[in-house]
C-alpha cells in the first residue's frame, strides 16, 4: 500500500485534550489518515511570514506538516480569490462573485509556495490527494516541479454548470489546472457531469464514456464519491451524550416543548435567513404551535473579515430578533440563536434531542450535518429531517422531507408536517436514511477514491484514445 499524502487548505492538528469541534473535512480526513497513515500538509492557520520548510508534528502514524501565510497571502489567496471569487461562483452566486487579477495572482502564488514546501516530502510511490477549491492549481504546480506521482483531487463543494463557470474571467486557467490530476472526484453525478462538459466544450478533451477523458496528452478520470460519516460511531456518541448533564439541562430548559435544530457555519450558501423566515411563516400558518416549539439555531461565525459575511451575520441576528420580538412570550423564546461552536459529542446529543433537524442550504456539495442528524437519532423514537433538495445529501437520504429553500411557504408546511408526523412514519423514514448512510460510509468513501486513483490507467493508446489534443463528444 502506497503512503498517502493529503493536502488541504487548513490542517487540523488534533488537540491532545480532545473535544474537537465537528467539521466535515477535518473529521473525514482525520478518520482516513488514522486508518492508513501518512502526511497531511497545509496552512497552519497562522499569519506570519512564509517559511522555507514546513513545520512537522507527528501523532501516531500521521505526520502533520504546516506552514504560515503572510498577511498579503491571506488577503489575496484566502479572503480574495478563494472566498470572494471561487466560493460564490461555485455556489451559483454570480451576484456575489468578485474578480481581481491581483487576487488571482496571489492565489496562484500561494499554491506555488505550497508546492515548493511539499515537494521535499514526496516519495516516489506516494499517492497525493488534494482537497477542495483553495488548491485547484496545486497539481499543476507539482507537475511543473517534476512530480510524476499519481495525484487525485476531490471537490467538496459544488461544481457549477458550464454557463455559470464560464462567467469566471480566466476560467481556462482555473479549469484546465485540474487536468494535471489523474483523478478528479465530486460529491454528486451532476457536479461530475458539469465538469465533464467543461472538459469537452472548453478544454479540448476527448471523452470515452461519461467519466474518462484525454486532455493535454494525459488521461484524466472523473468520478462521483459522496462523502459520508462513521454512522455507527456517531450513533454511539449520540447515545452516550444523551445521558450527559449538558444535554439533560438543555432538555429541562425546554419545559416540555418540542425542539427543532439547525447547525451551520455562518455562510450565505446555507439559506439561514430563508430558514428563519419559514419558521416565522409556520408560526403564522399554524398558531397552535406557538409556545410549543423552540428552534435552536447554532451558527458559529466564520470569515468575519469578509464584508458579505459580516452583512450575513447582521441579517440573521435581525431576523431572529424580529421573530422573537413579535411572537415571544415572557416564558417562551421562539428562536435560540447561538454564535459559538460545540464539540462533536455535544452536537450529537443536541441532534438526538431535536424532533426536527433542519438542513436547508441554497446549494451544498454534500452537507454532513444532515447525515450526522440521522445517525444521532433514537431508532425507537427518531426525529424527522427537513432537507434542501439542493444539498448533495438529498441523493442518499430519501427518507427526508425535501424542500426548496426559496419556497418559504413550502418549507413552513414541511416544518408542520415534520412536527406532526406519526411515530411509525418517522421510524420508516429513518430506517431508509440509516441504510442510505451505509452506502456512503466514511471509510468506504476514502477506499473507493484511493482505489480508483491507484488503478488509473495513464496509457492513452491502451485506453483507445488518439494521441494529442482535440475536441470530442461525450459518449453516454
Amino acid at each position: 500500500m502506497s503512503r498517502l499524502i493529503v493536502v488541504s487548505n487548513r490542517v487540523a492538528v488534533p488537540s491532545r485534550k480532545g473535544g474537537a469541534t465537528a467539521g466535515g473535512l477535518a473529521v473525514a480526513l482525520n478518520d482516513v489518515l488514522a486508518q492508513r497513515g501518512g502526511l497531511w500538509f497545509g496552512w497552519s492557520g497562522r499569519i506570519g511570514q512564509r517559511q522555507k520548510k514546513a513545520s512537522l508534528v507527528t501523532q501516531g502514524n500521521v505526520t502533520y506538516a504546516v506552514c504560515d501565510l503572510s498577511q498579503e497571502d491571506h488577503q489575496e489567496y484566502y479572503n480574495g480569490f478563494a472566498n470572494r471569487t471561487l466560493w460564490p461562483l461555485l455556489h451559483y452566486r454570480l451576484d456575489l462573485t468578485e474578480f481581481a487579477r491581483k487576487d488571482l495572482a496571489g492565489y496562484r502564488s500561494v499554491n506555488s509556495y505550497f508546492a515548493d514546501l511539499l515537494v521535499e516530502h514526496i516519495g516516489p510511490d506516494d499517492l497525493i490527494w488534494i482537497h477542495d477549491y483553495h488548491l485547484i492549481p496545486l497539481a499543476e504546480a507539482l507537475r511543473e516541479r517534476g512530480v510524476t506521482n499519481r495525484i487525485g483531487y476531490f471537490q467538496h463543494i459544488p461544481w457549477p454548470s458550464l454557463d455559470i463557470f464560464l462567467a469566471l474571467p480566466n476560467h481556462a486557467e482555473i479549469g484546465r489546472a485540474l487536468t494535471a490530476c489523474d483523478l478528479v472526484g465530486f460529491q454528486t453525478r451532476k457536479d461530475a457531469d458539469n465538469f465533464g462538459s467543461y472538459l469537452v466544450e472548453e478544454a479540448g478533451a476527448f471523452a470515452s464514456g461519461r467519466r474518462l477523458f484525454a486532455v493535454g496528452g494525459r488521461a484524466l478520470r472523473i468520478g462521483v464519491y459522496p462523502v459520508g460519516i462513521d454512522r455507527l460511531g456517531f450513533a454511539r456518541t449520540a447515545a452516550r451524550a444523551a445521558r450527559s448533564r449538558f444535554i439533560q439541562e438543555v432538555g429541562e430548559s425546554l419545559g416540555g416543548r418540542t425542539m427543532m435544530i439547525g447547525v451551520d457555519r455562518l455562510d450565505y450558501s446555507k439559506g439561514l435567513t430563508q430558514r428563519l423566515d419559514a419558521f416565522e411563516r409556520m408560526l403564522q400558518m399554524a398558531p397552535d404551535w406557538r409556545t410549543h416549539v423552540t428552534f435552536l439555531q447554532i451558527t458559529p461565525k466564520s470569515r468575519a473579515d469578509i464584508p458579505e459575511y459580516a452583512a450575513m451575520q447582521r441579517a440573521l441576528g435581525e431576523a431572529a430578533g424580529r421573530i422573537n420580538g413579535q411572537y415571544g412570550e415572557v416564558s417562551w423564546t421562539p428562536i435560540r440563536y447561538i454564535n459559538r461552536s460545540y464539540n462533536r459529542s455535544e452536537l450529537a446529543g443536541l441532534y438526538r434531542l431535536a424532533r426536527v433537524g433542519v438542513v436547508t442550504p441554497l446549494r451544498d456539495g454534500m452537507n454532513l450535518v444532515a447525515k450526522e442528524y440521522v445517525a444521532s437519532q433514537d431508532p425507537d423514537d427518531p426525529g424527522v429531517l427537513v432537507l434542501s433538495r439542493f444539498a448533495g445529501a438529498a441523493s442518499v437520504l430519501d427518507g427526508a422531507l425535501l424542500v426548496n429553500p426559496y419556497d418559504i411557504d413550502g418549507t413552513a408546511a414541511a416544518y408542520v408536517r415534520a412536527l406532526m408526523m406519526p411515530l411509525e412514519e418517522r421510524k420508516a423514514r429513518w430506517r431508509r436514511m440509516w441504510q442510505g448512510l451505509a452506502t456512503t460510509d466514511i471509510g468506504g468513501w476514502a477506499d473507493r477514491f484511493l482505489s480508483d486513483l491507484e488503478e488509473v490507467d495513464r496509457d492513452l493508446p491502451n485506453r483507445g484514445f488518439p494521441l494529442g489534443n482535440g475536441h470530442g463528444s461525450v459518449i453516454i
